[in-house]
Protein backbone atom coordinates (compact mmCIF):
# COMPACT_ATOMS: atom_id res chain seq x y z
CA UNK A 1 0.00 0.00 0.00
CA UNK A 2 1.64 3.37 -1.03
CA UNK A 3 1.63 5.93 1.55
CA UNK A 4 -0.02 9.81 1.08
CA UNK A 5 2.53 12.55 2.02
CA UNK A 6 1.20 13.82 5.98
CA UNK A 7 0.45 17.83 5.87
CA UNK A 8 0.69 20.02 8.69
CA UNK A 9 -0.23 23.72 8.77
CA UNK A 10 -0.61 26.09 11.57
CA UNK A 11 -4.09 27.40 12.59
CA UNK A 12 -4.88 29.93 15.40
CA UNK A 13 -6.43 33.53 15.66
CA UNK A 14 -3.90 34.99 17.37
CA UNK A 15 -0.08 35.46 16.98
CA UNK A 16 0.57 33.45 20.25
CA UNK A 17 -1.21 30.69 19.23
CA UNK A 18 -0.38 30.11 15.75
CA UNK A 19 3.54 30.34 16.69
CA UNK A 20 2.80 27.72 19.51
CA UNK A 21 1.12 25.87 16.81
CA UNK A 22 4.48 26.32 14.51
CA UNK A 23 6.31 24.97 17.51
CA UNK A 24 4.28 21.64 18.20
CA UNK A 25 4.48 20.90 14.11
CA UNK A 26 8.30 21.38 13.89
CA UNK A 27 8.52 18.78 17.12
CA UNK A 28 6.65 16.18 15.11
CA UNK A 29 7.98 16.49 12.16
CA UNK A 30 11.61 18.24 12.55
CA UNK A 31 13.20 18.77 16.30
CA UNK A 32 11.64 20.63 19.11
CA UNK A 33 12.28 24.35 19.10
CA UNK A 34 11.27 26.78 21.25
CA UNK A 35 9.62 29.66 18.96
CA UNK A 36 8.98 33.24 19.36
CA UNK A 37 8.43 36.94 17.20
CA UNK A 38 11.07 38.36 15.88
CA UNK A 39 10.37 42.32 14.34
CA UNK A 40 10.30 40.75 11.40
CA UNK A 41 7.46 38.05 12.03
CA UNK A 42 3.88 38.89 10.60
CA UNK A 43 0.50 39.24 13.06
CA UNK A 44 -0.39 36.12 10.32
CA UNK A 45 2.57 34.01 11.01
CA UNK A 46 2.16 31.59 8.06
CA UNK A 47 3.98 27.88 8.05
CA UNK A 48 3.05 24.52 6.50
CA UNK A 49 5.05 20.90 6.32
CA UNK A 50 4.54 18.21 4.08
CA UNK A 51 6.39 14.78 4.91
CA UNK A 52 6.70 11.69 2.87
CA UNK A 53 8.47 8.74 4.15
CA UNK A 54 11.39 6.86 2.38
CA UNK A 55 12.05 3.62 3.56
CA UNK A 56 13.27 4.28 7.03
CA UNK A 57 14.05 8.13 5.80
CA UNK A 58 11.54 11.33 5.55
CA UNK A 59 11.69 13.74 3.37
CA UNK A 60 10.11 17.04 4.55
CA UNK A 61 9.59 20.38 2.76
CA UNK A 62 8.94 22.95 5.03
CA UNK A 63 7.59 26.61 4.47
CA UNK A 64 7.07 29.36 6.68
CA UNK A 65 7.24 33.37 7.93
CA UNK A 66 10.32 35.00 9.74
CA UNK A 67 10.45 33.37 13.10
CA UNK A 68 13.29 32.54 16.17
CA UNK A 69 13.55 29.14 16.92
CA UNK A 70 15.50 27.89 20.07
CA UNK A 71 16.54 24.65 20.68
CA UNK A 72 18.83 24.74 23.91
CA UNK A 73 19.69 21.66 26.33
CA UNK A 74 16.65 22.18 28.91
CA UNK A 75 14.43 22.03 25.19
CA UNK A 76 16.59 19.03 23.99
CA UNK A 77 16.15 17.45 27.44
CA UNK A 78 12.58 17.77 27.58
CA UNK A 79 12.08 16.39 23.88
CA UNK A 80 14.71 14.31 23.11
CA UNK A 81 16.52 11.30 22.06
CA UNK A 82 14.56 8.81 24.86
CA UNK A 83 12.03 8.37 22.13
CA UNK A 84 14.86 8.39 20.11
CA UNK A 85 12.19 10.36 17.52
CA UNK A 86 15.24 13.24 17.61
CA UNK A 87 18.19 11.21 16.99
CA UNK A 88 18.62 12.80 13.21
CA UNK A 89 21.01 13.99 10.63
CA UNK A 90 19.57 16.43 8.49
CA UNK A 91 19.99 16.98 4.72
CA UNK A 92 18.90 20.56 3.60
CA UNK A 93 18.28 22.56 1.06
CA UNK A 94 17.07 26.20 0.98
CA UNK A 95 14.39 26.45 -1.71
CA UNK A 96 13.94 30.40 -0.97
CA UNK A 97 14.38 32.83 1.73
CA UNK A 98 17.22 33.21 4.13
CA UNK A 99 17.95 31.43 7.19
CA UNK A 100 20.36 32.31 10.07
CA UNK A 101 21.73 29.35 11.73
CA UNK A 102 24.21 29.69 14.96
CA UNK A 103 25.24 26.00 16.16
CA UNK A 104 28.36 24.70 18.45
CA UNK A 105 31.08 28.03 17.17
CA UNK A 106 29.74 27.78 14.05
CA UNK A 107 27.53 30.75 12.26
CA UNK A 108 25.45 30.02 8.67
CA UNK A 109 23.88 32.61 6.53
CA UNK A 110 21.62 30.12 4.08
CA UNK A 111 19.84 31.44 1.07
CA UNK A 112 18.72 30.28 -1.96
CA UNK A 113 20.37 27.23 -3.02
CA UNK A 114 22.50 26.57 -0.23
CA UNK A 115 23.03 23.11 1.28
CA UNK A 116 24.00 21.98 4.91
CA UNK A 117 24.17 19.01 7.13
CA UNK A 118 22.80 19.26 10.52
CA UNK A 119 23.00 16.92 13.57
CA UNK A 120 19.96 16.87 16.13
CA UNK A 121 21.79 16.36 19.17
CA UNK A 122 23.79 20.14 18.58
CA UNK A 123 22.18 23.29 20.51
CA UNK A 124 21.05 25.44 17.72
CA UNK A 125 19.20 28.96 16.85
CA UNK A 126 17.55 29.72 13.65
CA UNK A 127 16.28 32.47 12.61
CA UNK A 128 13.93 33.16 9.55
CA UNK A 129 15.20 36.49 8.04
CA UNK A 130 12.67 36.18 4.82
CA UNK A 131 10.11 33.80 4.35
CA UNK A 132 11.20 30.81 3.49
CA UNK A 133 10.86 27.08 1.70
CA UNK A 134 13.57 24.33 2.23
CA UNK A 135 13.82 20.29 1.78
CA UNK A 136 15.21 18.38 4.05
CA UNK A 137 15.98 14.31 4.13
CA UNK A 138 16.06 13.02 7.62
CA UNK A 139 18.45 10.51 8.33
CA UNK A 140 18.23 8.28 11.88
CA UNK A 141 21.83 8.51 13.27
CA UNK A 142 22.40 5.22 13.58
CA UNK A 143 21.62 4.87 9.03
CA UNK A 144 24.83 7.57 9.02
CA UNK A 145 27.30 6.21 11.38
CA UNK A 146 26.96 2.74 9.75
CA UNK A 147 28.65 4.65 6.51
CA UNK A 148 30.46 7.47 7.40
CA UNK A 149 31.01 6.27 11.25
CA UNK A 150 34.46 9.00 11.51
CA UNK A 151 31.30 11.76 11.78
CA UNK A 152 30.20 11.07 14.73
CA UNK A 153 34.03 12.51 15.88
CA UNK A 154 32.98 15.65 14.68
CA UNK A 155 31.36 18.26 16.75
CA UNK A 156 30.10 20.07 13.79
CA UNK A 157 29.04 18.09 10.44
CA UNK A 158 31.46 19.20 7.23
CA UNK A 159 30.48 22.26 4.75
CA UNK A 160 29.05 21.23 1.91
CA UNK A 161 29.80 23.73 -0.31
CA UNK A 162 30.28 23.30 -3.71
CA UNK A 163 30.01 19.53 -3.19
CA UNK A 164 28.55 17.64 -6.59
CA UNK A 165 27.32 14.42 -4.34
CA UNK A 166 25.78 16.86 -2.13
CA UNK A 167 23.68 18.53 -5.70
CA UNK A 168 22.93 14.99 -7.04
CA UNK A 169 21.71 14.48 -3.52
CA UNK A 170 19.46 17.60 -3.83
CA UNK A 171 18.28 16.04 -7.69
CA UNK A 172 17.58 13.01 -5.86
CA UNK A 173 15.13 14.60 -3.06
CA UNK A 174 13.44 16.53 -6.23
CA UNK A 175 13.10 13.27 -8.15
CA UNK A 176 11.63 11.56 -5.20
CA UNK A 177 9.32 13.90 -4.62
CA UNK A 178 7.57 13.35 -7.61
CA UNK A 179 8.13 9.50 -7.91
CA UNK A 180 7.22 8.55 -4.84
CA UNK A 181 3.26 8.29 -5.02
CA UNK A 182 3.99 5.57 -7.45
CA UNK A 183 6.69 3.46 -5.92
CA UNK A 184 6.03 0.44 -3.59
CA UNK A 185 7.29 0.02 -0.09
CA UNK A 186 10.24 -2.38 -1.85
CA UNK A 187 11.32 0.26 -3.89
CA UNK A 188 10.93 3.05 -1.41
CA UNK A 189 13.28 1.17 1.48
CA UNK A 190 15.78 0.56 -1.93
CA UNK A 191 15.20 4.45 -2.68
CA UNK A 192 16.78 5.30 1.15
CA UNK A 193 19.98 3.07 0.46
CA UNK A 194 20.64 4.82 -2.60
CA UNK A 195 20.25 8.77 -0.47
CA UNK A 196 22.34 7.19 1.71
CA UNK A 197 25.18 6.30 -0.13
CA UNK A 198 25.24 9.89 -1.70
CA UNK A 199 25.22 11.34 1.25
CA UNK A 200 28.10 9.20 2.69
CA UNK A 201 29.91 10.43 -0.81
CA UNK A 202 29.17 14.30 -0.11
CA UNK A 203 30.12 13.23 3.55
CA UNK A 204 33.37 11.84 3.74
CA UNK A 205 35.82 14.32 1.47
CA UNK A 206 35.22 16.60 4.44
CA UNK A 207 35.52 14.40 7.30
CA UNK A 208 39.16 14.89 8.71
CA UNK A 209 41.30 11.63 8.61
CA UNK A 210 43.57 12.39 11.96
CA UNK A 211 42.21 13.93 14.41
CA UNK A 212 44.27 11.98 17.60
CA UNK A 213 45.29 15.58 18.76
CA UNK A 214 41.53 16.84 19.11
CA UNK A 215 40.46 13.55 20.60
CA UNK A 216 42.77 13.42 23.28
CA UNK A 217 41.52 17.14 24.18
CA UNK A 218 38.33 15.41 24.23
CA UNK A 219 39.01 12.78 26.21
CA UNK A 220 40.89 14.69 28.82
CA UNK A 221 37.76 16.74 29.11
CA UNK A 222 35.45 14.01 29.50
CA UNK A 223 37.77 12.69 32.41
CA UNK A 224 37.63 15.66 33.93
CA UNK A 225 33.66 16.07 33.83
CA UNK A 226 33.78 12.62 35.35
CA UNK A 227 35.90 13.27 38.41
CA UNK A 228 33.71 15.88 39.45
CA UNK A 229 30.62 13.60 38.98
CA UNK A 230 31.39 10.70 40.47
CA UNK A 231 29.05 10.69 43.42
CA UNK A 232 26.19 10.44 40.74
CA UNK A 233 25.27 6.87 40.51
CA UNK A 234 23.48 7.23 37.45
CA UNK A 235 26.90 8.79 36.04
CA UNK A 236 28.28 6.07 33.15
CA UNK A 237 28.12 6.11 28.78
CA UNK A 238 24.19 7.50 28.99
CA UNK A 239 24.71 10.34 30.72
CA UNK A 240 28.39 11.53 29.84
CA UNK A 241 26.78 10.83 26.12
CA UNK A 242 23.87 13.75 27.00
CA UNK A 243 25.92 15.66 28.92
CA UNK A 244 28.12 16.20 25.21
CA UNK A 245 25.36 16.30 23.26
CA UNK A 246 26.90 13.33 21.48
CA UNK A 247 25.50 9.50 21.01
CA UNK A 248 26.85 7.00 23.17
CA UNK A 249 28.38 5.37 20.34
CA UNK A 250 30.57 8.12 19.71
CA UNK A 251 31.47 8.33 22.92
CA UNK A 252 32.56 4.56 23.03
CA UNK A 253 34.46 5.43 19.69
CA UNK A 254 36.19 8.57 21.12
CA UNK A 255 37.73 6.25 23.63
CA UNK A 256 38.45 3.02 21.31
CA UNK A 257 41.99 3.96 20.98
CA UNK A 258 42.44 4.86 25.11
CA UNK A 259 43.98 2.47 27.73
CA UNK A 260 40.71 1.86 29.10
CA UNK A 261 36.48 2.13 27.66
CA UNK A 262 34.30 4.74 29.18
CA UNK A 263 32.77 2.73 32.00
CA UNK A 264 36.20 1.00 33.05
CA UNK A 265 37.58 4.92 33.77
CA UNK A 266 34.48 5.76 35.69
CA UNK A 267 34.99 2.77 37.47
CA UNK A 268 38.83 3.06 38.43
CA UNK A 269 38.31 6.62 39.03
CA UNK A 270 35.52 5.58 41.85
CA UNK A 271 37.68 2.96 43.16
CA UNK A 272 40.40 5.37 43.85
CA UNK A 273 38.58 7.35 45.38
CA UNK A 274 37.12 4.70 47.37
CA UNK A 275 40.70 3.49 48.42
CA UNK A 276 41.53 6.75 50.22
CA UNK A 277 38.47 7.18 51.65
CA UNK A 278 38.83 4.08 53.30
CA UNK A 279 42.72 4.59 54.30
CA UNK A 280 41.02 7.47 56.36
CA UNK A 281 40.33 6.81 59.77
CA UNK A 282 37.61 9.06 59.44
CA UNK A 283 36.58 7.75 56.34
CA UNK A 284 33.54 6.21 57.24
CA UNK A 285 31.91 2.45 57.16
CA UNK A 286 32.89 0.71 53.66
CA UNK A 287 29.23 0.87 52.76
CA UNK A 288 29.23 4.86 53.34
CA UNK A 289 32.35 4.78 51.07
CA UNK A 290 30.93 2.67 48.50
CA UNK A 291 27.41 5.08 48.34
CA UNK A 292 29.26 8.12 48.98
CA UNK A 293 31.55 7.56 45.24
CA UNK A 294 28.33 6.03 43.04
CA UNK A 295 28.26 2.47 43.66
CA UNK A 296 24.72 1.02 44.30
CA UNK A 297 25.83 -2.07 45.50
CA UNK A 298 27.72 -3.21 48.59
CA UNK A 299 28.65 -6.80 47.31
CA UNK A 300 29.28 -5.76 43.90
CA UNK A 301 31.65 -2.72 45.37
CA UNK A 302 33.69 -4.89 47.19
CA UNK A 303 34.06 -7.97 44.42
CA UNK A 304 35.38 -4.94 42.18
CA UNK A 305 37.51 -3.82 44.48
CA UNK A 306 39.13 -7.12 45.58
CA UNK A 307 39.70 -7.38 41.86
CA UNK A 308 41.21 -4.35 41.08
CA UNK A 309 43.79 -3.86 44.50
CA UNK A 310 43.54 -7.70 45.83
CA UNK A 311 42.07 -7.11 49.07
CA UNK A 312 38.62 -6.20 50.23
CA UNK A 313 37.26 -3.14 51.24
CA UNK A 314 36.88 -4.26 54.99
CA UNK A 315 40.42 -5.86 55.05
CA UNK A 316 41.92 -2.33 53.70
CA UNK A 317 39.38 -0.38 56.28
CA UNK A 318 40.56 -2.55 59.15
CA UNK A 319 44.11 -1.70 58.57
CA UNK A 320 43.59 1.55 58.56
CA UNK A 321 41.36 1.90 62.26
CA UNK A 322 44.52 -0.60 63.37
CA UNK A 323 46.57 2.45 62.74
CA UNK A 324 44.80 4.73 64.24
CA UNK A 325 44.65 2.56 67.32
CA UNK A 326 48.12 2.19 67.16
Amino acid sequence: MKAEPERWRVSGDSLATRLQSWSEILAETHLAFDVRATSRTPGQFRGAVTRRAVGDLMLVDCAASPFLGHRGRATMATHGPQTRREDLVGFQFVCKGVELVRERGRQLVLQSGDMVLWDGLNPTEVEIAESFYKRTLLFPRERVAAVCPRLEDLSNPPSLRDSAPARLLVRYMNALAIELPSMEPAATAAAANAALELLRAAVEPGVPSSRSATRAQMRAEIVRYVKTHLQDPNLGPAAIAHAYAMSVRALHALFEDAETSVAGMVRSERLSRCLEDLQRPNGGSVTDIAFRWGFCDAAHFSRVFKRTFDATPSEVRHAALRGRAA
